[in-house]
């Protein structure tokens, strides 16, 4: 009697392999990457078009390849280009880093900000504004990216100092432990001076309203290269899934690997803030939504993760010009409302908690 285990496939059904499944897997992954692209597309055309002044697509496509110096091309070419372009280089950059936080941790629920990125970012921009009377978002940005520099390269030393090097959880402990000291300071200094106090909370809050094409060419090169590092991180975290151990009998070269992702996390991060300040729940809920639809290989992960963020920021940010017209509600308030329940949704589901 044939046993379930080893029963033909129905007549005319060609029986299931190893190269077949592998096939369907890619297609899907393929589909998956092709339509999160598509989604970037439309939620990139929708930021460009609804705003305080609604322009409808045929204005919005003249402002772009024919302009004439109407009031509509002004607003487009001048305002919602270069804020389109920035909310989709720091989504993915928030995306990618998420993923590549929670590889490394080997946790769930880190996100980029868990190396003291976010903290090191806020706590230079508190000292510039205090010490410096820095003022201006150009200003903002290059101490922001110098903090967040700053504190990953302490976390990085701190997590290194046991005898096995840096690992998920010396790193975890030591961003946790970075993260507390310079959010002490931060507020210490804030309590200390009202006018400190209300220049930072203006970027602290988490905008892409404001920021120009100048902008995003400074943190554009950062940027860029953390994409880079990332890229050439996923097959070494792939290895390092299977386990420490494992990937040194494979020959992985689990330090450089470790330190690859790291570089690349800070860099990532770093970019983000220092544009737009704070952005929570995108590196955070972003891989698990993804990581369910392509699996854990971080090949296909990492990219998808990436074009999620971007999807995500930006209909965060076009909800925000909509639900409070004429005025706006900035981004980091949006995602925090709308992140925090989908995130407990999340989490919920024991499938997407275990990595």
């Amino acid at each position: 009697m044939t046993s379930v285990a080893t029963r033909p496939p129905p007549r005319g059904q060609p029986p299931a392999t190893g190269t077949t499944r592998s096939g369907a897997l890619r297609r899907r992954r393929l589909l998956v990457v092709a339509g999160l692209v598509a989604l970037v597309a439309l939620m990139a055309l929708a930021s460009l078009a609804v705003g305080t002044k609604p322009i409808s697509i045929g204005p919005v496509w003249d402002a772009i390849w024919s302009p004439t110096g109407t009031e509509d091309d002004i607003v487009v070419r001048s305002l919602r280009v270069p804020r389109t372009v920035l909310g989709i280089g720091v989504g993915i950059a928030l995306g990618v880093a998420g993923a590549l936080m929670q590889g490394h941790t080997r946790n769930p629920l880190a996100d980029p900000g868990l190396l003291g990125v976010e903290a090191g970012a806020a706590f230079f921009v508190v000292v510039g504004i205090y010490v410096l009377g820095v003022t201006s978002l150009f200003g903002y940005v290059w101490f922001a990216f110098v903090g967040a520099g700053a504190a990953s390269v302490l976390v990085f030393v701190l997590g290194s100092l046991g005898r096995g090097g840096p690992t998920p959880v010396t790193l975890a402990l030591a961003g946790v432990a970075v993260s507390a000291l310079l959010s002490a300071l931060t507020q210490a200094l804030l309590l200390a001076d009202l006018a400190t106090f209300d220049a930072y909370r203006f970027w602290a809050v988490g905008s892409l309203a404001g920021r120009d094409a100048g902008i995003a060419a400074q943190v554009a090169p950062f940027l860029l290269v953390g994409l880079l590092l990332a890229v050439l991180n996923a097959p070494g975290l792939n290895m390092l899934a299977l386990g420490e151990d494992v990937a040194r009998a494979l020959g992985q070269r689990v330090a450089v690997t470790r330190w690859t992702g790291l570089v690349a996390i800070t860099l990532l991060t770093g970019s983000a803030v220092a544009a737009c300040g704070p952005i929570a729940f995108v590196g955070l809920v972003v891989p698990h939504v993804v990581r369910a639809l392509t699996g854990p290989d971080h090949r296909w992960l990492l990219p998808a993760a990436g074009l999620a963020g971007a999807v995500l920021l930006l209909a965060a940010d076009v909800i925000g010009r909509v639900v409070v017209r004429p005025g706006e509600l900035q981004v980091g308030i949006v995602l925090a409302l709308v992140g925090a329940p989908f995130f407990v949704a999340l989490v919920r589901r024991r499938r997407l908690v275990t990595l």
